[in-house]
Order: structure tokens, then sequence, then C-alpha cells
């Protein structure tokens, strides 16, 4: 029954993210980057990523570690939140403390500082909701979860709309009003989150308690230095490019690399979906000793069809795509997009490798291969952006995910002791041989507009899928009969 709850809130998670987020990076993001400039973005872009690097600071791996500690032990959610949110808020004042020395040290003008700032603050507001909803996915409360998954976006696209688009102040969109706009969704957003945990946890009250803080912190530091790792792996990339190119062409380099980065993120958000259901219920079955075998293969299936099929199309339609997206992009951003978009298929697989792993609790060899990870990372980035700029930083970005996505499916099936056949691997051969000839035949003999060509394309995906057995029909009635039977945790 576990598999049947998994797909149909999988489906549910997906349809709220698919509905809201892409129109987030693909529509209000993007509309901000073109009325901005590339120049002003890119330097947005950069400081943003350089606060996410120091986000270890920031969650310390408490949200991560609160996740699978509630999903395997909800009696103690009313006990912990409380000690928990004081350190939060703890965290969040060194956090910035941290931020903003580190920012004065690498030479960051006054204005730097200003966004570094709000930015800051933002990611404080973030984690929060992180966190808070770290505790609704551990009690298995998909539905809520989901709702709340992309509650902060839907705000800022009904704000920043407004600025975009309403004629509501004769000035030109600053890149500052993005950063306030974030600032009062995530409050909100936050607030909501905490009087659901609170009606969950009966009673909140922000305690002192320096043994409990010690004794949380010990547990979760493992987590802190993974999210670290990952974060500086995942996106240094930008930030070496804005700094190690001379004057204003780094952060013109770095905004080329965030206008081919955008499409990629927002698919990477939506197979993070992925991940934020699977922790929590790997946990309880491992805790439990449930067999987690058809978990894996049904979270593989659909994940390789959706990344495959979105990587083959955006790469096939790379430049009409981009062309649209930024109708005053260079070629330069082609040719970035070309090679950024096929981090989509390793990245997502970690979510599912990476996520059972740390469920099983091997944090130390996350940690050993996240580490390696950032070595390659960075001499990659050093040698090659010199010679080709944001094509140098995508190289590199592609080959440590690659590295990471390989690494950890050896590791976990050798440690889980999971049988090497259980994955459909010639399905999916077959399954993405026929999908690349189906794509080229459409993209050289049929020459509609693009937006038809894309869905011809994807309903094609979709009849291989299920003539290959990719996804079997079973996932369907499995849904559907999860759903009439209305036995589903919300």
């Amino acid at each position: 029954m576990k598999q049947r709850d998994f797909l149909f809130n999988i489906f549910f998670l997906l349809f709220l993210n698919l509905l809201i987020k892409p129109f987030w990076i693909l529509g209000i993001d993007r509309g901000v980057q073109n009325a901005v400039g590339a120049e002003s973005y890119g330097l947005y872009f950069a400081v943003l990523n350089f606060t996410i690097i120091f986000n270890m600071l920031l969650d310390f791996g408490l949200t991560n570690f609160n996740n699978r500690n509630i999903a395997q032990n909800s009696q103690l959610l009313s006990k912990h939140i409380s000690g928990i949110l004081t350190i939060k808020f703890l965290l969040a004042a060194f956090y910035i403390l941290i931020v903003f020395v580190a920012g004065m040290i690498i030479g960051y003008s006054n204005f730097q500082l200003k966004i570094l700032i709000w930015l800051a603050f933002n990611q404080f507001l973030n984690m929060l909701i992180l966190y808070l909803r770290s505790n609704i996915s551990a009690l298995l409360m998909f539905k809520t979860d989901s709702v709340l998954s992309v509650l902060d976006r839907v705000l800022m696209i009904a704000i920043c709309s407004i600025l975009l688009w309403g004629n509501v102040t004769s000035e030109p969109f600053q890149i500052m009003w993005l950063i306030y706009a974030q600032t009062a969704s995530y409050l909100i957003a936050a607030i909501v989150a905490l009087i659901i945990v609170s009606f969950k946890a009966k009673v909140i009250n922000l305690t002192w308690n320096f043994t409990f803080f010690r004794a949380i912190l010990k547990q979760s530091f493992p987590f802190a230095l993974l999210t670290l790792l990952m974060a500086i792996y995942g996106r240094i990339d930008p930030i070496i490019l804005e700094r190690l190119l001379p004057n204003s062409h780094g952060a013109y380099q770095a905004g080329i690399f965030a206008s081919a980065f955008r499409p990629l993120e927002a698919l990477v958000n939506v197979t993070l979906l992925f991940g934020v259901i699977l922790l929590p219920l790997f946990s309880k079955m491992l805790k439990n000793k449930e067999n987690i075998v058809p978990i894996i293969k049904s979270a593989f299936t659909l994940l390789f069809f959706f990344t495959v099929t979105s990587t083959v199309l955006l790469f096939v339609y790379r430049a009409p795509v981009i062309s649209i997206l930024y109708p005053d992009i260079n070629e330069e951003s082609v040719r970035v997009f070309a090679i950024l978009i096929l981090c989509l298929i390793p990245w997502s697989m970690t979510y599912i490798f990476g996520t059972l792993l740390t469920a099983n609790g091997n944090l130390r060899i996350l940690n050993i291969t996240s580490a390696i990870a950032i070595v390659v990372n960075i001499v990659i980035n050093f040698t090659l952006i010199p010679i080709l700029e944001a094509r140098g930083a995508a190289i590199a970005s592609l080959t440590t995910q690659l590295f990471i996505a390989v690494i950890q499916f050896i590791i976990a099936f050798k440690l889980l002791k999971i049988p090497f056949f259980t994955l459909p691997y010639f399905r999916c051969l077959l399954y993405t041989c026929l999908l690349i000839i189906s794509v080229y035949f459409v993209t050289l003999h049929l020459h509609y507009r693009l937006i038809i060509n894309l869905l011809i394309c994807s309903g094609m995906s979709l009849v291989w899928a299920f003539t290959t057995h990719l996804i079997p029909l079973r996932f369907i009635r499995d849904i559907c009969s999860t759903k009439r039977n209305k036995r589903l945790t919300y």
C-alpha cells in the first residue's frame, strides 16, 4: 500500500509544483532579468548563490535530521520543536553576521552588501519554512506539505506581476523590488506553516536548554556538513565565474550562466519533490525493515521518464526555447544551455540514491564523496573559465553532477544490498533510443510552431513509455485505486 500512496502523493505534489513553479522561474524570474538586464541580474544571481553556500550555518542540518528523526519517532515533535526553533533563531543571527563579513572580505561594494543582507534574511525565512515543513512531511501529511511548497511562489507571482505589468509605478523595475517581494512572501508562508505545526505540536514555547542544544547540534552536524558541501559544488560555478573574470565582464558572464541555468533550475526544483517525499518514507520503512525495492523502482522509472524526456526535448529545441525566453540573448547562452540541461538527469538521480543513503544514516560516505566533488568542480572551473568563460563553468557543473550521481548509485546498491537488476535498464535504453529517433524525425519533417512540435513529441514520449513498459499501466490503476479508497495521509 505504501507504493500506491507514494505514487498518488508524488503526482499530487508534481501537479501543484508544475502548475506554479515553472511560471515563477520562466515567467516572473525571467521577466525580471529581461527588465533589469543581464549584468544587474547576474550580480544578484552571484550574490544569491554566495548566500546559499553559507546555508549550512543557517540550518546546520536540522531540517534533514528533523525530517528523518520525526518520521521515525513522531512522538518527539512536541518535545523537540520548541528547542529547535530557538536554535534556528540563534543560528540566523550568526549566519547573517558571517555572510556579511565574508562579503566584505571578498570585496563586495556597498550596493552588493545591501543585496547580501536582504538575501541572507530571505534565506533565513526560507530555511525556517523548510524546517517547519519537515515536521509536516515527517508526519506523512503530504497533501498539506504540497500546498505549503508552492505558497511562497504564489505570493511572489502575485506581487511581482503587479510590479512588472500592473503599471503601478512610473519607474523601471529594480532588482531590489524582487528581493523585497521575496521577503514578504516568505514571511507570510512561514507564519502559515508555523500555525499548522503549532496545531500538531499543541504548544510551542521558545526555551533555552544548553544540554538539549548541544545534543541536537551534535546529531545534526553530519547533515549540516553535507548541506554545506552540496551547496558548494552545486552553487559555486557562477560565483567563481563572476570573481575570476575581470571587472563587469564577470557579472555579464554570470548573467549568461544564470539565463541558461534557469530552465534547468525549474526542472530540478520539480525533481527535488521526489526527495521531499522519499526521505521520510525511506526513513520510516528502513526503521520498520520494510521492503524498499518497489519504491526505488517506481521512483526511478518516473524520474527517468521525466528527466530524459525533458533533456532530449530541450537539447534538440535549445535555440528556439532560449530565444523565446530571452529575445535579446546571444548565441553563447544557447551553447551554455546545451551543456547545462544535460545536468538534469544525474542531478535528479541524487534525489533517489542520495536520499536513500541519507535515510539509512550513511552521512560520512556522502560527505566524503561531496568533498571530492568540490575539488573536481573547482579544478575544472579554474582550468576552463579563463578559456571558455560561462561554457567552462557549465562543463564543470555537468562533470560534478555526473560524478556524484554515479558514486551515490554504486554505494547505495552496495550498502543496502539492492539487487543490481532491480532497475529496468533495457527498457530505459530502448525508451531513450525511440524517443531520440522520434524527436529528430519530428524536427526534420514537421515544421510547425515550437509549442506544437513539443506537444507532439511529448505525446509520443508517453506512447513509447507505455509501449516499452517503462511506465507500467498499473501505476495509473494504483493511483486511481488509492484515491478511490481514500487511503492517503493528509
